[in-house]
């Protein structure tokens, strides 16, 4: 036999062995009455039927086959999608504490080490979440100190979208900055220039990572982080841009133990430093240099990322439909004048809040939340989901429900007001999701929102530069994004 023929046994042995271990381990695992969906392949399960460029359309194509509640296979690890208001509803509110943990993703568990808030579970996000919550709220959120500090960072922008004198600009990084200052004096207790290297590096690793744990590399890491975690690739990036920024927020961590003063806490790192001093059971167990530097890294990211998107998207939207655009600065006329901005503006302002609801509806920014996982065996909609079961709510299929929303696939701020042109909830309207996962920094999101909003358009009309199509395609990836472009800010006032 010739050295080929035995490569070709051999290759021929493995790849039956594969087969074998894959049609054996699906029969083994196969759960009764686990929700249904499309057959897999060996080793790499469904991955083959997805749209890599826009998944939405995959799931919506799984949806009207399966109905609202069907299973996918990426590798070995099956999870349960769940389509649509109805059926994430039931989930947050039916099954909220069975549905409280964060899935083992490969990529987040390596990152986060299970610390912080957004990726750990048990007593640890418990504690991580309720401290949180509670010295966010210490240090302003829903405040007139944190109206004071968007406020002010708004006022920086408008000074720098004034000085492009109309001319066409790329706003990415200069709106990034101005929202990353915001989280970053709370939790540093610092802001910093518009072009300062420092924050330009923070937010280049942030950004470049969101990108990055979009990409096949990536989902193959998930899928097999032992046979792919040693090659070269996305994933290896991500994990050395992390590294990064936890050494940026160590450096700060160092300077801020330096020069602690128990009696007077500047900021959320100070607080944290304050409860390690205690000495208690839960000081100790948990308040540790890891979970700090993780949990400040995860309200960095989450605190920049999300906002600045959907503000990119409110001002790409108003490019596009100007006449939206005309009838938010009327509102703004007759109810703020040229005063400053203030939060209990948006009761009297119905269009202007339509509009903001509607561009993070349309926008949908974060199509699926990280899956979670089942704390314990469930029943839910007569399907059986066992304990550790991935469960993924896609948002995305909720904020364009047709069935709560008319004009799903279009830019309509009237899904928010009624015939008398008041402001009306939708309770479909879930873009910081539900649940015990429901986003920590909403009510300091929701704020940004209409501060930054109502004070650029307070000052300028937004148009695309001349000779150029608005174009509101979005680019998929984690978070949905707009495409590249450039927008003219025009002075409306001479001020």
């Amino acid at each position: 036999m010739s050295g080929l023929d035995i490569i070709t046994l051999v290759l021929f042995l493995v790849i039956f062995f594969l087969l074998s271990k894959f049609f054996y381990t699906q029969k083994k695992n196969k759960i009764k009455n686990f929700p249904p969906g499309p057959n897999c392949l060996p080793i790499i399960g469904n991955l083959h039927i997805f749209d890599v460029k826009n998944p939405s359309k995959t799931f919506t194509q799984l949806n009207n086959k399966f109905g609202p509640v069907f299973s996918v296979q990426l590798g070995k690890q099956k999870m349960v999608v769940l389509y649509g208001y109805d059926a994430v509803k039931d989930a947050f509110m039916n099954h909220a504490e069975e549905l409280s943990e964060r899935a083992d993703i490969p990529i987040f568990t390596e990152a986060t080490k299970g610390y912080g808030i957004v990726f750990s579970n048990g007593e640890n996000w418990k504690v991580m979440r309720r401290f949180t919550i509670s010295t966010l709220r210490d240090f302003g959120m829903g405040k007139k100190s944190m109206e004071d500090r968007i406020n002010e960072e708004c006022n920086s922008l408008v000074q720098i979208f004034k000085s492009y004198g109309g001319k066409p600009f790329e706003n990415t990084t200069i709106i990034n900055t101005a929202v990353a200052n915001v989280i970053v004096s709370i939790l540093l207790g610092q802001r910093y220039d518009f072009g300062d290297p420092t924050i330009l590096k923070l937010m280049s690793l942030i950004n470049e990572n969101f990108k990055l744990l979009g990409s096949p590399m990536t989902m193959l890491y998930n899928m097999y982080p032992k046979l792919i975690g040693w090659l070269p690739g996305a994933h290896r990036k991500i994990l050395a841009n992390n590294s990064e920024v936890n050494d940026f927020i160590m450096e700060a961590f160092i300077r801020q133990k330096s020069r602690l003063d128990v009696n007077h806490q500047e900021n959320f790192i100070d607080a944290f430093l304050i409860k390690q001093l205690e000495k208690n059971p839960e000081s100790r167990r948990y308040f540790h240099n890891e979970n700090l530097i993780t949990l400040v890294s995860n309200l960095i990211v989450a605190g920049l990322e999300t906002t600045s998107t959907v503000l990119r998207w409110g001002l790409l939207l108003m490019m596009k439909y100007p006449d939206i655009q005309k009838n938010v600065q009327r509102e703004i006329e007759n109810v703020i004048g040229q005063r400053q901005p203030q939060i209990e503006d948006h009761k009297q302002m119905p269009y202007t809040d339509a509009v903001i609801h509607e561009i993070q509806r349309f926008g949908n920014i974060v199509p699926a939340v990280s899956p979670l996982a089942t704390t314990q065996g469930i029943v839910f909609r007569g399907f059986f989901l066992p304990k550790g079961t991935h469960v993924v709510p896609l948002l995305g299929s909720v904020l364009k429900d047709k069935n709560y929303f008319e004009k799903p696939d279009e830019f309509y701020p009237e899904h928010f007001l009624n015939s008398q042109g008041h402001f009306v909830k939708n309770e479909a309207f879930l873009p910081f999701s539900a649940g015990k996962r429901r986003c920590t920094g909403e009510i300091l999101a929701k704020a940004e929102l209409f501060l930054f909003f109502t004070g650029l358009l307070q000052k300028f009309t937004f148009q695309a530069p001349p000779d150029t199509e608005v174009n509101i395609t979005p680019v998929f990836g984690l978070t949905n994004t707009p495409m590249s472009h450039k927008i003219c800010a025009v002075l409306r006032h001479n001020d």
